[in-house]
C-alpha cells in the first residue's frame, strides 16, 4: 500500500497531496505512518531541538493531539498543566484557582512557564498560559507555536459536556463566550502556525494536520513562484528560477514577460475548514485564507494579522466590509465599494502597499508604477499614501491613466488623492496602451538597469499583473458564499454562481481561484461591456483584437482590449505549459489573434460563461433596479446585473460583484434616472444625487475627495515611450534624490 511514497520527492508533499495519496492507509496502519513521519522530521531535520507548541482555548484538544504527535515522532511528551503545574504545586489545577484566583493564578502560571525549559518535545499549554506574555516568550525562543483553532461554538459544546466550570475568568455576569472571545487576541498574537479544527476532527486527524504545518512551516521550498510563460520544468530565466512571495511581490512581473503563479497551485480548504469560518468576521476570514497562501518565512502570521487589520480595521465605512446584499429573486449583490475611495480595488490596495513595504530590501527605493482604467487609480495613490512616514522615504508611485478614458468623477478622485509620495499622470491614448507601456518598461532592462544604477531606484508594479494585487480578492468571494450560509439562505455545500462585470479578468480570476480553493461556485459568468473581446473569446476560443478599437462606454473599468489576467488563467487550464501560453501571447501581440485548441475550450467552457451588454440597456438596467427597489446600481454593476438576468438559470443563488459605487459615474446615473439638465460640476451632481435618498447613500468619502482635487492639477504627457520614461526619470530626481 506504501510503495508510492518512496516515488515521491518529499519536498514535494503538501498537505492536499499528502490527504489524497496516504491518509486512509495510514490510519489503518498507525505503526507505518508513525514510523514515516519520523523518518520524514528526522531526515529533513525539521524538529532539530526546537519544541513543537501546542496552543489553544480550552476543549481544543491540546493534550490528546500532543500525544498521537510525540508518538507519530517518537519524541517526549509534555502537558503543561499535568506534567507541570500540578507538580510544582502538588495540588489539581482547579483546586489552585480557586485557592488562589485568577489573577494571581495568571501570575503563578507564567512563573511556572518561566522555569521550565525542553527540547525536542511536544508540549501542550494550558488554555491560559497564553496570557502571561513573559511566560511565553520564554516558550517561543525554542519552540513552534501551533495553534488549534476550533470554532467558540464548538468549544462551548464541548466544556458544556466536561461540566467544566472552574476557567480563569469565569464569574458572575461573565459568560463563556465572552472570556473565549477575550481569549483569542492572546492565541493570534503568539502562533506561528494555524491548524483548523472542526467539531467532528478527529484527534489523529488534527495531529496529522499539525505535522503537516509545521513542515510547511520549516520548508519554504514547498512554495515558490513561476512564470506563466516557463516551460512545464518551472524554469525560465535563471533570474526567474525559485520566486518566493516576497520576490513577487516585489518584482510584480516576471523577466521574461510573464506573470507570477504558484508553482503548485493554491491550498485547498476541507468543506469543514470552509464551515469553521462562517461564524468568522471578515478580517478573520482574510487572515486565514492568506495565512495559507502566504508563506511565514515570507510574512509571520502575527505581522500579517497587523497589516490586514490595519488595512481593514478602519478604512472602510461598513462594519462587514464586503457585505451581502438581497436585490430580488434569487440575486444578491456582493458590495465592493465600500472602502475609502468607493470600488472593489480597495480590498487589494489598502493591504497591498503594507505588504510590498514589508517584504522589499530596505537597501533600495522603489517607484511603483500603475496603469488604471479608472478605479484603480484614485485606490492605489490612497492606499500607497497610508503609509507610515519612513516607508514613504523609500516608496513612491506613478499613476498613468488614459486622460479622456475616465469619468470626470474618477479623474477628480485621482487628482485629490495625489500625496507627497504618490503621483498621477494623464496619458493621451487608451488603457491598453498605459497597460502595455508598463509591461514593456518592466522588460527593458537597459532602462531598469539604469535607473538602479543612476538613482539606487527600481520599478514594482501595483496592477493587478502583481500577485499581490490579486490574492486579497479571493477572500471576498469566499465570504459572500460565507454570509449567505452564515444568513440562512444557503447550506454549505449547496452552489452559487458568481457574475463579475469584467475588464482585466483579475476579479473573475480571484472567484475562479475561490472555486478551487473549495468554494461550492457552480458558473463563474464573465459580464462585459460593448468591448466584448471577451464574450466572444469564451463563446469561440477566437481571441481577435484585428480591426477592433476601444470604445468609451458608460462602464470605463471595463473598456479594456487586453485584459492580463487571462494568461494567468490560460496558464492553469493548460496543465502549466508555459511554452503554450507563450506562443499565444506572443501571437497575440505579433499578429493580434490566436485560438484556443479544441480541448482548452472545452475546459474554459466547463469554468466560465459570458455575455455582454449594450450601453442603452446598461441605464434601462439602473433605472428598472431603482423604480422597483429604491437602489441604484453603478454602471459596472448594471452590466453584470443584464448580463446575469440573461445566463442565469434560477436554480441556485447568483452573487453579483458590486464593483464601485454609482455616485463615482453620477452623469450616466443621473441620465439613467432621467434627469433632463445634469450640471457638468461633479460636487453638484453629487449633491443632486444625495437628494433622492437612494439606497446606497452617497458614499462617504467622495465628497472631501472632491473638494480637495478642485486645488489641485496633474501631468499630462503623450503616448510616447520616450515620453513616459523621461517622467519617471523626473519623479525619481525630484522625490529620491
Amino acid at each position: 500500500m506504501f510503495h508510492i511514497f518512496p516515488y515521491q520527492p518529499l519536498r514535494l508533499i503538501t498537505q492536499n497531496s499528502l490527504s489524497s495519496m496516504c491518509l486512509k492507509p495510514m490510519l489503518s496502519r498507525p505503526v507505518a505512518f508513525a514510523q514515516i513521519w519520523k523518518s520524514w522530521f528526522s531526515s529533513h531535520s525539521l524538529l532539530g531541538k526546537k519544541n513543537i507548541i501546542l496552543m489553544g482555548p480550552p476543549g481544543a484538544g491540546k493534550t490528546t493531539v500532543g500525544r498521537i504527535v510525540g508518538q507519530k515522532l517518537d519524541c517526549p511528551v509534555i502537558d503543561i498543566d499535568d506534567d507541570v503545574l500540578e507538580t510544582t504545586w502538588n495540588m489539581s489545577v482547579s483546586e489552585k484557582l480557586q485557592d488562589i484566583g485568577d489573577k494571581k493564578f495568571l501570575e503563578e502560571e507564567g512563573k511556572a512557564l518561566l522555569k521550565f525549559s525542553a527540547s525536542g518535545s511536544v508540549i501542550s499549554l494550558s488554555g491560559s498560559n497564553p496570557m502571561h506574555t513573559a511566560g511565553m516568550q520564554h516558550m517561543k525562543k525554542n519552540g513552534i507555536v501551533v495553534y488549534l483553532d476550533v470554532p467558540t461554538t464548538v468549544i462551548m459544546n464541548r466544556l458544556k459536556a466536561k461540566e467544566m466550570d472552574r476557567i480563569v475568568g469565569l464569574s458572575p455576569g461573565v459568560s463563556l463566550k465572552d472570556i473565549l472571545q477575550f481569549r483569542k487576541q492572546f492565541y493570534k498574537r503568539w502562533f506561528d502556525i494555524r491548524v483548523l479544527c472542526g467539531e467532528d476532527t478527529a484527534a489523529e486527524v488534527v495531529a496529522e494536520k499539525v505535522l503537516v504545518a509545521v513542515k510547511r512551516y520549516q520548508d519554504s521550498e514547498l512554495e515558490t513562484f513561476i512564470s506563466t510563460r516557463s516551460g512545464r520544468s518551472g524554469r525560465s530565466t535563471e533570474e526567474d528560477s525559485h520566486k518566493y512571495f516576497s520576490d513577487v511581490v516585489t518584482q510584480g512581473l516576471a523577466l521574461d514577460g510573464g506573470l507570477f503563479v504558484p508553482e503548485r497551485r493554491l491550498p485547498k480548504f476541507t468543506a469543514e475548514e470552509w464551515q469553521g469560518l462562517i461564524e468568522a468576521t471578515y478580517t478573520e476570514r482574510a487572515q486565514v485564507i492568506l495565512e495559507r497562501c502566504i508563506h511565514p518565512a515570507d510574512i509571520p502570521a502575527s505581522k500579517l494579522a497587523e497589516i490586514i487589520e490595519t488595512a481593514y480595521g478602519e478604512n472602510f465605512s461598513c462594519s462587514k466590509i464586503a457585505p451581502v446584499r438581497h436585490l430580488a429573486g434569487n440575486q444578491f449583490l456582493l458590495e465592493l465599494f465600500h472602502g475609502p475611495t468607493a470600488s472593489f480595488k480597495d480590498f487589494a490596495l489598502q493591504l497591498m502597499p503594507h505588504l510590498f513595504a514589508y517584504c522589499i530590501p530596505r537597501t533600495c527605493n522603489y517607484l511603483i508604477l500603475v496603469a488604471t482604467s479608472g478605479d484603480t487609480g484614485s485606490a492605489v495613490l490612497d492606499g500607497f499614501s497610508r503609509l507610515h512616514d519612513t516607508d514613504k522615504q523609500r516608496i513612491a508611485l506613478m499613476n498613468f491613466f488614459p486622460e479622456d478614458g475616465v469619468s470626470p468623477i474618477q479623474k477628480s478622485q485621482m487628482i485629490g488623492c495625489q500625496k507627497e509620495n504618490a503621483w498621477s499622470v494623464g496619458v493621451k491614448s487608451d488603457f491598453d496602451f498605459c497597460q502595455t507601456a508598463i509591461k514593456q518598461l518592466f522588460t527593458n532592462s537597459d532602462f531598469t538597469g539604469f535607473l538602479t544604477v543612476e538613482y539606487g531606484t527600481a520599478l514594482a508594479a501595483a496592477n493587478s499583473i502583481n500577485w499581490a494585487r490579486l490574492l486579497p480578492q479571493i477572500v471576498y468571494h469566499a465570504s459572500a458564499y460565507l454570509d449567505l450560509v452564515h444568513q440562512g439562505i444557503i447550506s454549505f455545500g449547496s452552489p452559487v454562481d458568481i457574475c463579475v462585470p469584467t475588464g482585466n479578468f483579475g476579479n473573475m480570476l480571484a472567484a475562479f481561484y475561490a472555486k478551487m480553493m473549495g468554494i461550492p461556485i457552480r458558473k463563474c459568468i464573465c459580464a462585459s461591456n460593448e468591448n466584448n473581446v471577451l464574450t466572444d473569446f469564451i463563446r469561440t476560443g477566437v481571441y481577435d483584437l484585428r480591426g477592433r478599437k476601444l470604445i468609451s462606454t458608460f462602464s470605463p473599468a471595463v473598456d479594456i482590449l487586453k485584459p492580463s489576467n487571462l494568461e494567468r488563467y490560460l496558464h492553469l487550464i493548460a496543465n502549466e505549459d508555459g511554452q503554450l501560453v507563450t506562443q499565444l501571447f506572443h501571437q497575440l501581440e505579433n499578429q493580434g489573434h490566436f485560438q484556443l485548441r479544441k480541448d482548452l475550450l472545452g475546459k474554459l467552457q466547463q469554468d466560465l460563461v459570458a455575455g455582454w451588454c449594450s450601453e442603452e440597456d446598461c441605464l434601462a438596467a439602473i433605472h428598472s433596479v431603482y423604480s422597483t427597489t429604491g437602489y441604484i446600481l453603478d454602471t459596472h454593476t448594471a452590466v453584470a446585473k443584464v448580463v446575469a438576468d440573461r445566463l442565469q438559470d434560477r436554480t441556485c443563488p447568483i452573487i453579483i460583484s458590486s464593483t464601485a459605487h454609482y455616485s463615482k459615474f453620477a452623469p450616466a446615473i443621473l441620465r439613467a434616472l432621467r434627469i433632463a439638465k445634469i450640471n457638468q460640476n461633479p460636487l453638484s451632481q453629487l449633491h443632486l444625487l444625495s437628494s433622492y435618498s437612494a439606497l446606497p447613500p452617497i458614499h462617504w468619502g467622495l465628497l472631501e475627495t472632491l473638494k480637495k482635487s478642485g486645488n489641485g492639477d496633474h501631468q499630462v504627457c503623450a503616448a510616447d515611450m520616450s515620453v513616459l520614461m523621461s517622467h519617471i526619470e523626473t519623479l525619481i530626481q525630484n522625490h529620491f534624490m
